[in-house]
């Protein structure tokens, strides 16, 4: 499939077998339980349809000017893809495997690892890559340490505008018919601030282990004790 941005031929082309994917360790020991967060309330809440992808650290590939790019955001949301499960075990092509990603984020850490970067050359910055070749509609750039959202939603010119939080400071997602906020909270023994989702009601997502303690709580104010 083909597609012309600006004097860009894009291309989405499947990643080659012999393509070496960079292996590096994530630089930041929280963004693997960050992304997991999203993930696990999203599938507790019956969020996930089966045929959804959620993405941590995991190859979105485009092919510019006949150049493979893969770029790997630290969390991200494909609602519909359209092949087996094994066909995207190492990377995931948009357009030719399913959907554009709805949501991408990345978790800042003390690295600097160009979530800002705009450049348009080869290889293209992560920016770059999310506005103008995929056309992700939400980016979010999340710094941990401090709670900051910044929230970019795709304009009609096709570029990221920063939004503004509503009165109990979250984000509308209208694709996926969610708020995402902050959270301060303890979860796998760190204390800290963690992205959540709440549905158009304004009702938490709970993660697995909530879930588990209102259930509990509400069997011992029946009287029940339950087991553990």
């Amino acid at each position: 499939m083909l597609a012309v941005t600006a004097n860009y031929d894009i291309t989405w082309e499947k990643l080659p077998d012999d393509f070496v994917l960079d292996n590096e360790p994530v630089d930041n020991i929280n963004q693997p339980s960050l992304a997991a967060a999203l993930t696990e309330s999203l599938e507790s809440a019956k969020k996930l349809s089966p045929n959804a992808l959620t993405t941590t650290n995991y190859g979105i590939c485009a092919t510019l000017n006949q150049k493979m790019v893969v770029k790997a955001p630290d969390w991200g949301y494909v609602p519909s893809i359209r092949v087996p499960r094994e066909e995207v075990k190492r990377s995931y092509t948009p357009r030719l495997q399913g959907d554009i990603p709805l949501v991408v984020m990345e978790f800042l850490s003390d690295t600097e690892r160009g979530e800002y970067s705009n450049k348009p050359t080869y290889p293209p910055g992560k920016w770059f890559f999310y506005e103008r070749i995929l056309e992700v509609p939400n980016y979010v750039i999340f710094e941990p340490d401090s709670g900051e959202i910044e929230f970019y939603q795709l304009n009609d010119s096709g570029l990221y505008q920063l939004q503004e939080p509503d009165a109990d400071n979250r984000y509308w997602i209208a694709q996926m018919s969610l708020f995402l906020g902050v959270w301060q909270e303890t979860r796998e023994n760190r204390i800290g601030n963690w992205l959540r989702w709440w549905d158009e009601d304004g009702q938490l997502l709970l993660w697995g282990v909530e879930r588990a303690e209102r259930l509990a709580a509400q069997l011992r104010a029946a009287g029940i004790e339950p087991e553990i």
